[in-house]
């Protein structure tokens, strides 16, 4: 199989497989065999808690363009970094760092970075972040108990085996990427997880910063591939039409006064779905109603060089989501494109995909 043959302009047209699995218990135990108990208290956390009614991929979960094998959430998302994190570095506080990193992801994630006009870096609320994490009285007192503060905890980016700047690899974009190659596509079994994940170290890079890599080339050409395959994924139209609606929806449901900005931190994705399902039925909104109609039925779009008559339509730049990832040669590290003809190919060709300048999908206007 090639490497972007995975995924047919039409969606719906993958070939499924009949006996793939997926447990989010199995997958945590391949990130880190030893749970760290003190984790559980943090997890309990109402508000972090909030994040199992938020889905990792941005409302494709609501929609039959995407046929998704699994539900996955930001709080399966934030444990499974959290479990990485501690499996590499034995560090309490950049632990709970890497669990708390989303805290302040809204319902339906990156659609609100789309809202806001930020779909180029997808960082709108990343400063929200810290202000909720430093106003929690639980947490404060949890991290009383540990012996921490707020300042060690309360901003990941600090710890670079946690995050750090693309094409590097950390915890949180190699925990994103398994789960959702996954569920789009079937990229990842369970089995070639745990096989690529065993020959990942935190390697020194060349600037002699601790940075996750691998010791085997031949395993970071494979997670390359797929993680650039998957990233392709999401710098298709489908995925920025999805996501453009959706957004164009909460905005007009908010405009109409039966949604809040508040609403989207209290109601999990399926209550607001829900409540979007009743005002639609209701025709409480022409436009409304339209919209979320043809965002739930959709199953192709239109791939145009201008934009369509009748058809809500998206011509957008999106982040791309790649790696150049480190691998262990001899006593040093090198990026995988320094050592691997097959690797910067893989990486070149990701980067100069575009897709059609415009994506359209007929609108569906109710009865």
């Amino acid at each position: 199989m090639k490497l972007f043959d995975i995924w047919d302009n039409k969606a719906g047209t993958e070939i499924f497989n009949p006996d793939f699995q997926w447990s989010v218990k199995k997958y945590h135990s391949i990130l880190c065999s030893d749970f760290p108990d003190f984790l559980d208290e943090y997890i309990q956390l109402p508000f972090l808690q909030r994040l199992e009614g938020v889905g990792l991929l941005c409302g494709t979960d609501w929609t039959k363009l995407f046929h998704n094998r699994f539900y996955y959430s930001r709080l399966n998302h934030s444990v499974g970094t959290a479990l990485i994190t501690w499996n590499f570095t034995h560090s309490k506080k950049q632990s709970i760092a890497s669990l708390l990193h989303d805290i302040s992801t809204p319902a339906f994630s990156h659609v609100n970075d789309f809202r806001c006009g930020d779909a180029l870096t997808q960082e709108s609320t990343e400063d929200l972040n810290i202000k909720m994490i430093n106003e929690y009285a639980p947490l404060k007192e949890l991290l009383e108990k540990d012996g921490l503060n707020l300042q060690e905890i309360n901003d990941y980016h600090k710890y670079p085996v946690a995050d750090n700047k693309m094409p590097c690899l950390s915890a949180d974009r190699l925990e994103y990427m398994f789960p959702s190659g996954a569920s789009l596509t079937e990229e990842w079994t369970l089995s070639e997880i745990e096989n690529e994940y065993s020959t990942i170290k935190v390697l020194k890079n060349e600037k002699g910063i601790d940075e996750l890599g691998f010791t085997d080339l031949e395993a970071a050409l494979e997670y390359t591939k797929k993680f650039c395959s998957t990233g392709l994924i999401l710098q298709r139209n489908e995925d920025k039409l999805s996501m453009e609606l959706l957004g164009k929806i909460i905005s007009l449901a908010i405009k109409n006064g039966f949604l809040s900005e508040d609403d989207l931190y209290i109601m999990s994705e399926d209550e607001i779905i829900a409540l979007f399902d009743e005002k639609a039925e209701l025709n409480y909104d022409e436009e409304f109603s339209s919209l979320f109609e043809t965002f739930r039925t959709m199953e192709k779009i239109i791939h145009s060089q201008e934009k369509v008559e009748n058809c809500f339509c998206v011509n957008l730049n999106v982040k791309k989501r790649y790696i150049n990832p480190l691998v262990k040669c001899g006593e040093n590290a090198k990026r995988l494109s320094l050592v691997s003809k097959e690797g910067i190919d893989c990486i070149e060709n990701f980067l100069s995909f575009n897709d059609t300048p415009f994506g359209c999908v007929p609108i569906k206007f109710r009865n």
